[in-house]
């Protein structure tokens, strides 16, 4: 079956926080499982994220090609306790049919959150962008273990490595490198993949995939020291678009 665009669209939310003011962690009595004790979409939510993305259970369209527009930048790494996150300086855009949006931060889980016919990656970035009505819109790129990433290994260099912390990246950095060349994607309506869980949030995972050594997935894991993603959740009523 084949679909245009406009027709089979979610609306997209309004956020206000990227962050809960609870606490909550991975594992343990603040783990996942209990996220939707203090956060009730967590629990709650018809439109949560992640998800496993099914070849089988996806719907061609008619997507629009990725415009997206990352200048090289500076940026602040941070250690949140939760992930490794990469602050944008700069005038960095992402376009598609809703519009413009700025790229806010990147940031890093270990396994993958989304998976691909249930198949777990070692590594996922995500690129959270929000447009002048604060939107969000996310990009997931799944890592492979290959060879070493000069891109990654520039926020690798300087990582954080105590809870609550930050770094200033010496080096400028381009976040176009990494995204893999070929740019065709899933799409769908999720929300954040940590509390609060906000739903709303326009989804677009990249088919291909990019690659880091296994010292680099193995560096992000051990100044964790916990594995970050939220299990995949249900994906109800949603259409998955390719």
């Amino acid at each position: 079956m084949r679909l245009t665009l406009p027709s089979i669209l979610l609306a997209c939310t309004s956020f206000t926080t990227l962050a809960g003011d609870g606490h909550w962690e991975y594992t343990g009595k603040h783990g996942t499982a209990h996220w939707g004790e203090e956060f009730a979409l967590c629990g709650n939510g018809v439109n949560q994220s992640p998800i496993d993305i099914s070849a089988s259970k996806t719907i061609e369209a008619d997507l629009p090609s990725l415009v997206i527009n990352y200048q090289e930048s500076n940026a602040i790494s941070i250690n949140n306790g939760h992930t490794i996150q990469a602050n944008i300086k700069g005038n960095s855009t992402f376009t598609n049919d809703a519009g413009t949006f700025n790229l806010l931060q990147f940031h890093f889980h270990a396994p993958s959150e989304n998976t691909i016919n249930g198949k777990h990656f070692p590594l996922e970035v995500h690129f959270v962008h929000a447009d002048q009505d604060s939107r969000l819109a996310v990009i997931g790129v799944m890592f492979e273990e290959g060879k070493k990433n000069t891109e990654l290994e520039k926020i690798w260099s300087d990582m954080p490595e105590s809870k609550q912390s930050k770094e200033q990246l010496i080096n400028a950095l381009s976040a176009a490198k990494l995204l893999p060349k070929e740019k065709s994607y899933y799409r769908f309506n999720g929300s954040l993949t940590t509390p609060p869980c906000t739903e709303g949030v326009r989804w677009f995972v990249l088919k291909d995939t990019i690659e880091a050594s296994k010292a680099q997935i193995d560096k992000f894991s051990k100044v964790m020291g916990t594995n970050t993603n939220r299990p995949t959740q249900p994906i109800n009523a949603r259409i998955v678009l390719q």
